[in-house]
C-alpha cells in the first residue's frame, strides 16, 4: 500500500502525503517513499520544480500514533536506526536539486516542521498552525533541527522548539519558515506564479545554486573562494550560461524559455 501520490505534469513533480484518515503524519512506510522519491527526484534532469503537499485538510501531523506506541517499546538501538532513517528522508528532500516548493494547509506539527524546513519555497494557508510538539511528549526536535537551523536563524524559532508552543502562519514567515501566506483558495493561482518564476531561469542554474548553498556551511573561507569561483567559471563558459548571456545580450529569450 503506498502512502505518497506521485505525478508528474509540464516538468514539475508533485508528491502528495496521502494518509488523510490520520492526518498524513508519518509511519516507517511513507518515510521510505518518500526518501527514495526524492532520491529519484535528484537524479532527474528532465524535471524543473517539485511540489511537496499533503491531501485533505491538514499538510502534515508529525508521528503517526500507532508507530509512537511502537517507539515506546523499541531499545536504544532500534531507536537509533529509526531516527537515521527519519534523517536520510529529510536529507534527501533538502539535497534534491530541484527546487521544493511546499504547501501547507491545516497544520504542520513535530516532524511536519522538518518537511517545511527542507523545502525551498513555502506557501502557508492563512489559518495554518505550526508546532515543534516533541517536548510536549518528552522527547526532542533533534533530527529535524539540523534541516530548521539550515533554513532559519536559531534564535527565530529557539523560543517554539524549546516550548511546543503553537505558532501561526505570520509567525512562522516572520521566522523564515514561510515565505508565502495566502487564502486555502488561492492556493493554486501562487503555486503556478512561483513555478512560473523558477521556469523562467535557467535549470542547471537552479540546480547549481541549490547545491551550492547546501554545500557552503561546510566549506572553510578558503574552500569557498576556490569552489564559488571555479563554479562561476564553469556556468560562464556552460553551453546554458553562454544561452543565457547571449539572449539577453541580443534582447530575446533564452532556449529555456521559448516553450
Amino acid at each position: 500500500m503506498s502512502y505518497v501520490e506521485y505525478k508528474e505534469a509540464a516538468q514539475v513533480a508533485y508528491v502528495k502525503l496521502n494518509r488523510p484518515d490520520s492526518r498524513n503524519a508519518f509511519n516507517p512506510s511513507m518515510i521510505d517513499e518518500i526518501t527514495k522519491i526524492f532520491l529519484d527526484l535528484g537524479k532527474r534532469i528532465d524535471l524543473r520544480a517539485v511540489v511537496l503537499h499533503g491531501e485533505g485538510k491538514v499538510f502534515c501531523a508529525g508521528a503517526d500514533l500507532h508507530w509512537m506506541k511502537e517507539m515506546v517499546d523499541y531499545t536504544l538501538d532500534q531507536n537509533k536506526t529509526d531516527s537515521l532513517k527519519l534523517f536520510a528522508m529529510f536529507e534527501a528532500i533538502a539535497k534534491c536539486p530541484l527546487a521544493v516548493i511546499g504547501l501547507v494547509q491545516g497544520a504542520a506539527f513535530g516532524g511536519a516542521l522538518g518537511l517545511v524546513a527542507c523545502s525551498d519555497y513555502v506557501i502557508a494557508e492563512s489559518q495554518a498552525q505550526f508546532c515543534f510538539s516533541e517536548v510536549k511528549l518528552g522527547i526532542v526536535p533533534a533530527v529535524i533541527s539540523s534541516f530548521v537551523n539550515l533554513k532559519v536563524p536559531a534564535g527565530k524559532v529557539r523560543h517554539f522548539m524549546m516550548s511546543g508552543t503553537v505558532f501561526s502562519s505570520q509567525q512562522a514567515m516572520e521566522a523564515g519558515l514561510v515565505n508565502e501566506i495566502v487564502a486555502a483558495s488561492d492556493f493554486t493561482t501562487s503555486l503556478e506564479f512561483i513555478l512560473k518564476v523558477y521556469k523562467e531561469c535557467g535549470p542547471e542554474a537552479v540546480r547549481e545554486t541549490k547545491n551550492l548553498l547546501n554545500d557552503l556551511p561546510n566549506l572553510t573561507w578558503a574552500d569557498q573562494r576556490k569552489r564559488t569561483s571555479q563554479l562561476i567559471a564553469e556556468r560562464r563558459v556552460s553551453v546554458e550560461g553562454q544561452e543565457g548571456l547571449k539572449s539577453f545580450l541580443e534582447k530575446r529569450r533564452p532556449s529555456w524559455r521559448r516553450s
